[in-house]
Formats: structure tokens, sequence, C-alpha cells
């Protein structure tokens, strides 16, 4: 098994950034949770990874078949459970022109759905917490 990492570190306030394969992440509570609301929170880049993993599975369906896609895009929706509070349903929309070609409208879902952040959510990997301490 590989092994990544990504650095995090707590520059003020309620902001968190993250530092992975050279870029730097950051994240911010909104102000209403005690954040500056300068960054988005992280559960809201959870939910954007999600998004955009669905549309870069559209974009390169449509790019291999040289689909135009200045009129596509993805819409996607969370709708939270009540008892929860947690999102219990997430829908994607794939927002695509009336000239798309009909022999590709099933392939295109199929190819949305393999979308690996939601893979990761359908199988998710198992979580280990441990403390380290200098020394």
């Amino acid at each position: 098994m590989s092994l990544s990492e990504i650095r995090v570190s707590f520059p003020g306030g309620f902001r968190v950034d993250a530092e992975y394969k050279g870029f730097v992440i950051r994240t911010d509570q909104p102000v209403h949770e005690g954040g500056e609301g300068s960054a988005p929170a992280p559960f809201d880049l959870f939910l954007a990874s999600l998004a955009t993993c669905a549309g870069y599975y559209a974009l390169a369906f449509c790019k291999e078949r040289e689909i135009p896609v200045e009129r596509a895009g993805v819409t996607m929706r969370m709708e939270k459970n009540p008892e929860t509070k947690m999102i219990g349903k997430i829908s994607i929309e794939l927002d695509l022109p009336a000239d798309f070609p009909e022999k590709y409208r099933k392939a295109i879902v199929r190819a949305v759905d393999r979308c690996t952040v939601k893979l990761h959510i359908l199988h998710p990997p198992a979580f280990e917490i441990a403390i380290k301490t200098p020394g």
C-alpha cells in the first residue's frame, strides 16, 4: 500500500490549512460558528470535491469524444435528513445541451457514476487516529 501525506497547520482563529502536493488548501469556519468566514469550511470542501469529481468525469467523457462542453455543467443538490441533521441524499444532475448526442446519454451517466470521491464514500477506508508526542 502506498502512503501519501497531508500536513495540517493552524494559522489562527478557526482557520485550518492543509498542505498537499505543493498546494495549500485554506479552510475557515463560518462567522456563526466562530470563524471569520475567510475560506470554505472543511465540510464545504468535501461536498465540492464530490461535485467537482463528478464534473471531471463528465468533462473527460466529453473530451474523449470531442463533444463541446461550453454549455454543459453539473449541479449537485444535498438533502438533509431532519432526524440525523446529516445529508441523507445527494442528487447529481448533468446539465447537457439540447444537442448532446442521444447515443451517449446513458454512457455519460455511467461515467460520472465512477467518480472516485463517490466510490470512496461507498467503500470507505479504515480510519485510525493516534497521538504523536515529541521525544
